[in-house]
């Protein structure tokens, strides 16, 4: 057996991890897309360092596009296996992929005009919608603790990663003559006691663990500061200096806590009376999908439904879906919050947002998950006083804020907890992905204290013999 890292190697974008088994079966754990600085990240989307119809099936984490972003491309670019998900992150993906697709076009267009004046050729995007609804057909659902047999010798099942709506642990079984093997990628792992999603499950020993490592070094604020600090960030901004809040935050997950905050503060009649939007029309169907297996959600949220039905909804929110609208939002005469995608405010809505708020002192960017270093919002993060939005440079004069407490990312306690029961001398290997390497490196050391002997922090395209 040989597993080999074509993506979130010694960065957290683009998760892709083959095995390869004897027989010439060979599995692809997650799909993902490279994000972040557009002309590299358009370079390694294009180049898989692997054929993609030697690929027998992909078994899908979860629908963030980082993981399932380039299952079109690979279909298209000869794959013709079944890609294996849980119902949720199947919802999840369709709307993201597609949407993916659409961001793709409206991009290309306004690239290859910029080609065509310097007298280029024009490029292509990485796949279209059609190519996103003919990938849907090969995907196949399975449910958590479901056992999926693949072939006679492999078999997986998922448990709850807790990370988005769907996200999934991976545990496979391969089956080799008289010796069976476990292993198990975590996926991207949640945080526990989260206000949404449940806490990641227990699961069996593995022999082999490839381990998502995104804040290995870092530990997150407290989630029970969440609602004060958010509250906080809302009365300064807005009340205080009378500008406007803006959030990037991720359509799937960040978008649905964020309002659900807000919901619960409104309950307390907290909230000043200003405007709130929710600015991404790929978020309010990813509020419908939430709504629809709102039954996999925690047994708190389950509790807060019996006296809220409509936890998505509240006074002086706004849904905004059409582009009319969401250029309004760059005049609203008073202070208000916007909530808009994407996440690290490389693209979408939300960067038109930031164009217009970045040089003015009233206002405040709000940044609530991790973005990319060389994302806008990783730069926006870093302190950068001059940053460069669609080509023109801004001053930043807005505030920029951080609430690591909204992270969906396990930070290096919640990993810790999801190894605790292990017994480290029986992982035989365990591969750190999905990280900056030095995160990486600094995670490591704390393992090895843990008893974990053969760490490796994989780079891209590297190959490793399984015993």
């Amino acid at each position: 057996m040989n597993l080999s890292f074509h993506g979130a190697a010694r960065m957290v974008t683009g998760s892709k991890h083959l095995l390869r088994l004897p027989r010439g079966i060979n599995l692809l754990l997650d799909c993902g897309m490279f994000q972040g600085n557009p002309r590299e990240a358009d370079q390694l989307n294009r180049h898989w360092g692997f054929e993609p119809k030697d690929i027998s099936a992909v078994i899908l984490s979860h629908a963030h596009i980082d993981h399932c972003g380039l299952i079109p491309k690979l279909y298209a670019d000869g794959f013709k296996g079944h890609v294996y998900c849980t119902p949720a992150t199947y919802d999840l993906a369709e709307i993201l992929l597609l949407d993916s697709a659409h961001i793709q076009q409206q991009d290309i267009r306004y690239h290859n005009k910029k080609r065509a004046a310097r007298g280029e050729p024009p490029v292509h995007t990485l796949y279209n919608e059609d190519d996103v609804r003919r990938a849907l057909r090969h995907f196949r659902l399975v449910d958590y603790g479901e056992t999926k047999k693949i072939n006679p010798q492999v078999s997986f099942f998922f448990t709850d990663a807790g990370h988005i709506l769907g996200s999934a642990s991976v545990h496979l079984t391969i089956q080799a003559t008289d010796i069976t093997t476990q292993i198990t990628y975590s996926g991207d792992v949640g945080r526990y006691g989260d206000e949404l999603l449940r806490s990641p499950e227990k699961f069996p020993q593995p022999d082999y663990l490839i381990l998502e490592s995104t804040y290995g070094d870092s530990l997150h604020e407290d989630t029970d500061t969440k609602l004060q600090k958010l509250l906080e960030a809302i009365l300064h901004t807005c009340v205080e200096k009378k500008g406007k809040l803006i959030i990037p935050a991720f359509s799937v997950g960040r978008t649905q806590e964020l309002i659900y905050a807000l919901n619960r503060l409104d309950t307390l009649k907290a909230l000043p009376d200003i405007d709130f939007y929710v600015d991404s029309p790929l978020s309010v169907e990813a509020t419908e999908v939430m709504i629809k297996h709102q039954d996999e959600l925690n047994d708190k949220f389950q509790r807060y439904l019996q006296r809220d039905r409509e936890p998505f909804r509240f006074r002086r929110l706004r849904y905004i879906t059409q582009i009319e609208e969401s250029r309004m939002l760059n005049n609203h005469p008073g202070p208000c919050v916007i909530i808009s995608a994407s996440g690290m405010a490389e693209s979408g809505r939300v960067k038109h947002h930031i164009k217009h708020a970045v040089s003015d002192a009233r206002n405040t960017i709000l940044l609530v998950g991790y973005c990319e270093p060389n994302s806008l919002g990783g730069k926006l993060q870093r302190g950068y006083t001059e940053v460069t939005i669609f080509g023109e440079p801004f001053q930043v004069k807005a505030e920029v804020m951080k609430l690591a407490s909204m992270s969906a990312h396990a930070d290096y306690d919640d990993l810790i907890h999801y190894l605790h029961h292990l017994q480290p001398d029986k992982v035989k290997q365990l591969f750190l992905v999905h990280g900056e390497y030095d995160v990486q490196a600094n995670f490591r050391n704390k393992l090895a204290l843990l008893g974990y002997r053969r760490i490796e922090i994989p780079s891209l395209h590297q190959e490793f013999a399984l015993e």
